[in-house]
């Protein structure tokens, strides 16, 4: 079996350190064994949900150090699955609207079940209030944060908003929308872009320009959380993970989103106020 060449659809300028370094290079390794037994992406999310729920499980006992790290490490194994049903959607050129959407669902499911687990541990209305509002603040910025990374993505290539069609799924059009928020203010940039007449160089100075918010804004990935999650039980106080997701977190994509659209917003600018080529004299009309 060849083994597909690596994925370029991730750039590696505001990629995750530990995706760099540990979850994707695991993944990879798994991939030829899952595609030469035809197992789908699909399954692999759904065995990803699996192991988020036994590391739910795990954080249930809390209290004790040793729980704790196994639902550290259950979390890498599901970190390292989400990764892998990608790689196999990919390789395997299954990838899809529903699959996209069933990976997030399951993404967000973990944590749901993480926070119910954590706040039923608990037991006291505080820390149900705290779960519900932390999952509330977990599931926006999470979104907002996926939709930002695939525009940044989709305009390195040079490739402008496109319009797609709605999807017959419900869940998929319920996620799309989600997901679709920032487009009317991230609009004025397509439009340059996609009236560039050098699209190579305008979605260059973009990929480096915006590479910086990007950076701030993956504080947002499932990786922090989980590293989050761990540190708040070892210290013996999970919620001090919730006001994490309530304060810093949403501090920073707020940040991070005005930095963006302000970088989206210079080179706008500086497209306006270019100088228009001047006509060679000889070619001017006599």
């Amino acid at each position: 079996m060849n083994l597909p060449p690596p994925d370029q659809s991730r750039d590696r300028r505001i990629e995750d350190p530990t995706n760099l370094l540990v979850i994707h290079p695991a993944a990879r390794r798994l991939l030829p064994w899952f595609l030469a037994r035809g197992v789908s992406a699909n399954a692999v999310s759904v065995g990803g949900l699996a192991l988020g729920t036994l590391a739910a499980c795990a954080y249930g006992q809390w209290q004790a150090p040793g729980f704790a790290v196994a639902g550290l490490l259950l979390s890498i194994a599901w970190l390292i699955a989400d990764g892998l049903d990608g790689m196999i959607a990919r390789a395997t050129g299954t990838a899809s609207a529903l699959g996209r959407a069933l990976d997030g669902l399951c993404d967000h499911g973990v944590f749901m079940l993480i926070y119910v687990v954590l706040a039923s541990s608990i037991g006291t209305g505080e820390a149900w209030a705290l779960a519900c509002a932390a999952g509330v603040a977990h599931a926006v910025q999470s979104n907002l944060y996926e939709s930002e990374r695939a525009r940044y993505h989709r305009r390195c290539k040079g490739v402008a908003a496109t319009a797609a069609s709605p999807s017959a799924n419900p869940l998929v059009r319920i996620y799309d929308r989600v997901a679709g928020t920032l487009d009317h203010f991230a609009a004025p940039f397509d439009t340059a872009l996609a009236q560039a007449p050098d699209r190579r160089t305008l979605a260059g100075a973009y990929g480096e320009a915006a590479a910086r918010p990007m950076r701030l804004l993956r504080l947002m990935t499932a990786n922090v959380r989980v590293m989050t999650i761990f540190i708040a039980c070892l210290a013996g106080n999970p919620r001090l993970f919730w006001w994490v997701e309530l304060v810093p977190l949403t501090a920073i994509l707020i940040l991070g989103l005005i930095w963006h659209r302000s970088v989206e917003s210079r080179l706008v600018r500086g497209l306006s106020t270019r100088p228009a080529p001047s006509i060679p004299s000889s070619s001017r009309r006599t």
